[in-house]
């Protein structure tokens, strides 16, 4: 459900010690790969992860999205054609859907495009002191433009816009705002979105 984060003045929301969740999300189906390295309270819901994977990847949240975990999916149910299988993701936090560290589970984003991230856990530890979350320690490329057509249609955009003499090359750099670099990461800016996450 989209607007749950409330932003704050710059600053970060600050938890209590609890356990914190080191988690690696990869857009699947990408290649060079497309992933970042976050830092989430244990004690996030659902909902909330949505919108810190949003921010960290890059994505606009313009679309539906799901996790699934094991055989369970979590999302934003419509309440005028409810999906039975899918449970509100703002009623489960993270700790409680997934438990173990080495766990993997789904993230699905954009029904249309079908753009799927692998959350890998790698590590829950217990912090000695209270920590700013969401945080990005890691990354590296840009997220694919919103609306390409996912993975097949990255493929086709790069190739446009990486040959001059492509027949979509300058139709595909003005959608895209005249310039578009795949293998730009930057950790600071990142950073700086999540912080008005609280």
């Amino acid at each position: 459900m989209k607007g749950r984060f409330r932003v704050s003045k710059g600053q970060a929301a600050k938890h209590a010690p609890g356990p914190a969740y080191q988690l690696k999300v990869t857009l699947l189906e990408v290649e060079p790969p497309v992933w970042r390295q976050i830092l989430v309270p244990g004690n996030v819901t659902l909902d909330r992860l949505h919108i810190a994977i949003q921010k960290a990847m890059g994505w606009t949240d313009s679309h539906l999205h799901e996790f699934e975990v094991g055989d369970q999916r979590y999302g934003d149910p419509d309440p005028e054609d409810p999906d039975r299988g899918l449970k509100p993701e703002w009623l489960v936090t993270l700790q409680k859907a997934v438990a173990a560290e080495g766990a993997r589970f789904e993230y699905l984003y954009d029904f249309g495009d079908t753009w799927k991230h692998e959350i890998q856990v790698e590590s829950i530890e217990v912090p000695r002191k209270p920590l700013h979350y969401p945080v990005c320690l890691a990354g590296e490329r840009s997220c694919p433009p919103e609306d390409c057509g996912g993975p097949y249609g990255y493929a086709d955009f790069l190739e446009a816009i990486r040959n001059p003499r492509h027949r979509e090359h300058k139709q595909m750099l003005a959608w895209v705002g005249g310039a578009f670099d795949p293998e730009a990461f930057d950790l600071t800016a990142v950073n700086r979105k999540l912080r008005l996450l609280k």
